[in-house]
């Protein structure tokens, strides 16, 4: 790392709890011009040292990093991840002076290089000065993924930190074919790639592709691996389904009992909420005036019939581009929305009708199948159901969603490939034990 005339080093970081899944990714990514292999924490949590080990030996002439991110005991970790192969291995800058001088001092007895990670530091350039001194190799500048799905950026010190050390800083977090060349740009020796390779449909193609980008100064499109703010979540959770984001909700987010009544619609947009009377439709109508172009009207009705929506409604919703209708009640005409395509879901479907009564509220929160639902949230619906997203977590967990699909999508390449879906888990050596 200390010659500055070589080319920018791609490191593919390895975060797998599945060993062998780890390998064949590794296999297509050297195939694809990987410089370096990254044993990740979490595989080195899940399987030890012999994650790095199997590496080394299926890779000999590769450069082989533990991201061990010790924080104590600096010396003996050092020593053991060097004893299994590891090349470079990783500390965290969080670490006491003492145990980042022990990794060095490990590091220059086993030939290891000692890479400090300042990730989360409130003061990473000052942090970074101090463990050069104490002798480390290099610094990492890395954007964990639980920022990272709050759209954090990476590169927002990568040129500060570059300039405030003469040592060689890696980046790592959100990078992807279309920004790789921006961390070379702004100085970065070794570019570290996790997602955006190891959940590819095809890994080999896609480190070319970030090889290429890194070496080329190019940027190559993609329309994955992209983490998004407020002004994507609408594009975001068009691309994603309801199980995917209900997935990255820890398997919750859904509103009971509400059913899509009309089958392949697609609803994605942020609540009016408006509460009404079961049967009284009044409210319910009023709202598709008061509601903005790609908002969903939201109607707490109760969750029991007679109908508060119908055709007109819908055909008036159309035209005014509202994205869609959710109700906890009843709905009719479904023969007649259905031909019009129109996202609409609710918990029942009847003919009848009461008098416009005018009873309820628009624009205040509401509760739909027992959950509250706040003007501005978001709502996903598709033929598998219906998923709420407050508006506060909307943008975390729109990108964890995406990262369901992007993963799902690796998984499913590696089935095709042979694999099977309780080989890819190892489901078996993770069943809890009683």
């Amino acid at each position: 790392m200390s010659d500055e005339n070589v080319k920018p080093i791609l490191q593919v970081a390895l975060d797998f709890i599945e060993l062998d899944r780890a390998l064949m990714v590794a296999d297509e990514a050297a195939a694809g011009g990987a410089d370096w292999l990254e044993a990740g924490t979490l595989l080195i949590k899940s399987v030890g040292l012999d994650a790095v080990r199997a590496l080394k030996t299926r890779f000999p002439e590769h450069t082989i990093v533990a991201d061990m991110k010790t924080m104590d005991a600096g010396r003996l970790e050092v020593e053991y991840a060097a004893k299994a192969g590891a090349s470079v291995v990783y500390v965290l800058a969080a670490a006491s002076d003492s145990t980042i001088i022990e990794c060095v001092a490990a590091g220059q007895e086993y030939g290891a290089q000692i890479v400090t990670d300042v990730m989360e530091l409130p003061d990473p350039i000052t942090r970074a000065k101090q463990v050069r001194d104490l002798g480390v190799s290099g610094i990492n500048l890395h954007t964990p993924i639980d920022r990272q799905m709050r759209a954090a950026d990476s590169f927002a010190q990568l040129r500060e930190l570059v300039k405030a050390v003469d040592i060689p800083v890696s980046v790592a977090g959100g990078i992807n074919s279309e920004n790789a060349a921006l961390a070379v740009e702004a100085g970065a020796r070794v570019v570290v790639i996790g997602g955006s390779i190891t959940k590819a449909v095809d890994v080999k193609q896609a480190t070319q592709d970030i090889k290429r980008a890194i070496t080329e100064n190019v940027k190559i499109p993609t329309d994955l691996f992209r983490r998004g703010g407020e002004e994507q979540i609408r594009e975001i959770l068009s691309k994603i389904s309801t199980p995917n984001l209900s997935d990255a909700m820890h398997r919750g987010g859904v509103l009971a009992g509400i059913k899509s009544i009309v089958p392949g619609a697609k609803l994605v947009g942020q609540a009016y909420c408006v509460r009404t009377a079961p049967g009284d439709w009044s409210k319910p109508v009023q709202a598709i005036d008061k509601a903005q172009p790609g908002d969903v009207i939201v109607v707490d009705a109760g969750g029991v019939g007679p109908a508060v929506w119908g055709e007109l409604a819908t055909h008036s919703c159309i035209v005014k581009g509202i994205a869609g209708v959710v109700i906890d009640g009843a709905i009719r005409d479904t023969p007649e929305i259905r031909k019009m395509g129109f996202p609409a879901f609710a918990k029942e479907c009847m003919p009848n009708v009461l008098e416009p009564l005018g009873i309820g509220e628009m624009g205040l929160p509401v509760r739909i199948s027992g959950v509250r639902v706040n003007p501005g949230d978001w709502l996903l619906g598709d033929d598998d159901g219906l998923v709420h997203l407050p508006r506060e977590k909307a943008v975390e967990f729109a990108n964890r969603g995406m990262d369901v699909l992007e993963k799902e999508n690796r998984l499913r390449a590696e089935i095709d490939a042979g694999s099977s879906l309780a080989k890819q888990q190892e489901l078996y050596k993770w069943d809890k034990l009683r």
